[in-house]
């Protein structure tokens, strides 16, 4: 009976450790009402490219419709991050969910009165694109000023991750069911009602007024402003360098995954879904474990460690074509992947100073959904000259090199974090003993990485 209740308590704990961003209010009206819009948004994603096939029964219009909803992203993310820094980010973001709600609403009424054309649908991509372009940053940096301690920020974003995850596995299931029944539009609509829940939640909490610093300097001055500060700071810049290069080459894998369905395990879209299902899985699970740590420290080892694992499990699955082998290979590859962004995204949120966090996070959005339309095209190219295996291969491999380069520079870039994390108080055991030694260089974020050295530190 004792251990009984133990175990009770123990699993209490451990479900209010992984939980605990929830108790900010703020934080738990956003959890809800993108937890249900998130799904709306899987819907669409998914009935969007099965309309477009249906009218059109193009491959190439598939395509370019992708690549009219990615491009803006990566045209506008800059511009969206200068904006996000002068104005009020809450503001922004409810601005963006309700053009989303008549974005989706608009596609739903053409859809369902039978008055949709393909070049409707490639305009409301390119619409979509654009809105994403400034709702991206606007809400990764939000996530700061609903968690009150930045101890908790990384069980934020992992969290974030989990609700995009479950998101990713519930949404797609019922568009399958209505796709089946009640065709692409009522998709469409329920995401646009989606829409309001996150909205709704937004308009519920209560936000300080933002203190905002006088506006100095025109567009091109502050981003400019914004790309030396990323460039010249060196953990952030190779964080970004890191994204960019595991985005174009490593998680271009997805775009051939249907060919390598069909053509190496020949299967059909089953065998697909299941695929892809064990990469939702395992993101999920990756989720799972970085909101179970109770702290952002040493985050900094997990960055490349995941990253090789994402690498390693897509040049194991080129070798494959045992379909249960592929679906768990599948498991460890959405697990590196999702583990890798998000602590990326954590570390990324912690570091940077407070007026430039969303010109970086516009950066983060150009690195991570701004160079997936290069990506497609590569890995498509690629796929067509030396097959899918070899392609998923080079995928891979180039996670795993891109990961080695960063390792090596990781005793570099900890001893320039380090006096960042004391001057935030998240190392509490060097605080007392070593602020004094290191409050010169507290100040400011030492560029040339000449910190005093410690064998160990918050990103080790």
């Amino acid at each position: 009976m004792r251990r009984r209740k133990e175990e009770r308590i123990s699993m209490s704990g451990k479900f209010n450790t992984v939980f605990r961003s929830l108790r900010y209010r703020n934080y738990r009206l956003f959890f809800s009402g993108q937890s249900i819009s998130l799904i709306g948004t899987w819907m669409q994603r998914i009935a969007m490219p099965w309309m477009v096939y249906h009218i059109t029964d193009s491959p190439f219009m598939l395509g370019l419709v992708s690549f009219g909803g990615q491009i803006p992203t990566f045209l506008l993310a800059p511009v969206a991050g200068v904006i996000t820094d002068k104005f009020d980010k809450y503001k922004v973001l409810v601005i963006t969910q309700v053009v989303f709600l008549f974005q989706a609403l608009i596609l739903a009424i053409l859809t369902l009165t039978g008055s949709i054309h393909i070049w409707h649908i490639v305009i409301l991509s390119i619409a979509l694109g654009c809105i994403n372009a400034f709702d991206v940053p606007s809400r990764q940096s939000f996530v700061v000023e609903m968690v009150e301690n930045k101890e908790d920020l990384g069980n934020a974003i992992a969290l974030n991750s989990m609700m995009f995850n479950g998101a990713r596995i519930i949404g797609p299931s019922i568009a399958g069911l209505i796709l089946a029944t009640a065709g692409e539009g009522i998709c469409f609509l329920i995401n646009a009602i989606s829409f309001i829940f996150v909205i709704g939640s937004l308009l519920m909490m209560r936000v300080r007024p933002a203190v905002k610093k006088a506006a100095q300097g025109n567009l091109i001055a502050d981003l400019r402003e914004g790309m030396n500060y990323a460039a010249g700071f060196a953990p952030i810049k190779h964080l970004l360098i890191l994204l960019s290069v595991i985005s174009l080459m490593g998680a271009s894998y997805q775009v051939i995954m249907p060919v390598f369905a069909k053509e190496v395990l020949k299967g059909g879209s089953s065998t697909f879904g299941f695929l892809m299902g064990g990469a939702g899985l395992g993101a999920l699970a990756g989720a799972l474990y970085l909101a179970s740590r109770e702290t952002i420290i040493r985050l900094g080892r997990l960055i490349p460690a995941a990253a090789t694992l994402f690498g390693f499990s897509l040049v194991m699955l080129s070798f494959t074509s045992f379909f249960p082998a592929s679906v768990i290979l599948m498991v460890f590859v959405g697990l590196g992947m999702m583990m890798n962004t998000a602590a990326c995204n954590t570390v990324l949120q912690t570091i940077t100073e407070d007026d430039k966090r969303g010109r970086v996070m516009s950066f983060y959005t150009m690195a991570i959904m701004g160079t997936a339309p290069f990506g497609s095209l590569i890995i498509g190219s690629l796929a067509k000259l030396i097959g899918t295996p070899d392609s998923i291969f080079i995928c891979g491999l180039s996670t795993i090199i891109a990961a080695f380069f960063f390792y090596k520079k990781l005793p570099e870039l900890k001893r320039i974090v380090r006096p960042v994390y004391v001057k935030m108080g998240l190392i509490p055991e060097v605080v007392s003993g070593i602020q004094t030694a290191t409050e010169p260089s507290v100040g400011k974020p030492d560029l040339r990485g000449s910190s005093p050295d410690r064998p160990d530190g918050p990103v080790s």
